[in-house]
């Protein structure tokens, strides 16, 4: 006799929450915007400690016993403040120019070179200026017309994660809807996109999915989004019109990558809406560090499975004065023929803008 065992009921897994911190500082100047008004409404209606500070690049006196305590802390804390520097960082090659509306992340990711560019203030950043920051692309679309001038808005940050605090990105969103020469990009790991998609953009911005194989998502993505999470909001935004990318990044060589990126592609094909299809773009990008990266990731993730070894990289000259360490040209190679492929295998039509 057979007997049949019911097989158990798969554990609904529970969204990953938006992100609200333990501690929030504001520039008293901040308060006199209304988006910082709003900010200090949202912290007391959640009960969120805060204090004022003088300055939002210098925050000494986080609590916290040991560094890595320290740190944690600080991924949690939130300042809000002005942007006083209103000339931007060249961004290439995903746009011409950034866009600063916010610095700083509340994702874990072991590999993110803001581990050294934000060095001793992992802090979020949000600055409520918004329009004194929109004046100056303007006056940057100006400049270059009647040539597009694309400005990214996450590269250094993760605006999704901040929107239902700040709604920054709706702001920008709306502005270069308008702009006959400007556009937008921003990239995320993070799947809370829906105060975005009742916005007039007119086509203007696009909107970027990082994405990447399931062994990179697992050890090295902590505190982000779920790679189902990620894409169910990549058909949403299809939906609501935008163009739509993603960037696979930082693609890593390790034992089983093409099994790995592979399935990635696969994944991506089943489950993206027909709709998503359309004008969508890709971006590669090779895992990189430098020495002061590998000391800083080794210090705040001292468990981290990521292979740092420097005897097995070449260097290559970076544009901050520091050599970094990528994949030898051989094992490039195999990385960006493999995966560009499979991505012309499931999405004949896409574009792929760049492999760096």
């Amino acid at each position: 006799m057979t007997i049949l065992v019911p097989e158990k009921p798969k554990r609904k897994l529970k969204p990953t929450a938006p992100f609200v911190p333990d501690l929030v500082y504001f520039e008293p100047q901040a308060l006199e915007y209304e988006k910082g008004k709003r900010i200090m409404e949202w912290v007391k209606a959640n009960n969120i400690e805060y204090r004022m500070t003088t300055s939002h690049n210098r925050i000494t006196n986080l609590p916290g016993e040991t560094d890595q305590e320290k740190y944690r802390i600080a991924k949690r804390t939130l300042v809000v403040g002005l942007r006083k520097t209103l000339k931007f960082d060249q961004s290439k090659p995903s746009a011409e120019y950034a866009i600063p509306i916010s610095t700083g992340c509340m994702g874990h990711c072991h590999y993110c070179y803001l581990q050294t560019t934000l060095g001793s203030k992992p802090y979020i950043r949000v600055y409520v200026n918004t329009e004194d920051i929109l004046h100056a692309a303007k006056d940057y679309i100006e400049e270059r017309k009647p040539e597009i001038t694309r400005f990214e808005a996450a590269c250094t940050s993760d605006p999704v994660g901040l929107e239902h605090i700040t709604g920054s990105l709706g702001d920008l969103i709306r502005f270069m809807a308008d702009e006959e020469f400007g556009r937008l990009r921003f990239v995320t790991k993070y799947h809370h996109v829906d105060p975005l998609l009742n916005i007039k953009h007119n086509g203007h911005t696009r909107i970027r999915f990082s994405v990447n194989a399931e062994y990179v998502i697992k050890n090295f993505e902590p505190a982000t989004s779920r790679f189902e999470e990620r894409i169910e909001a990549a058909g949403k935004i299809a939906h609501a019109g935008y163009p739509l990318g993603f960037i696979i990044a930082p693609i890593i060589w390790y034992d089983g990558w093409e099994e790995g990126y592979s399935e990635l592609l696969e994944r991506l094909k089943e489950n993206l809406p027909q709709e998503a299809t359309k004008d969508l773009t890709f971006e590669m990008i090779q895992h990189r560090f430098t020495k002061t990266a590998k000391n800083v990731i080794e210090q705040r993730y001292p468990k981290s499975k990521l292979e740092m070894d420097i005897a097995k990289r070449e260097t290559k000259w970076g544009k901050w004065g520091q050599y970094k360490y990528v994949y030898p040209k051989d094992q490039q190679q195999a990385l960006r023929e493999f995966i560009t492929e499979r991505i012309f295998d499931a999405f004949p039509q896409a574009k792929i803008e760049y492999f760096t």
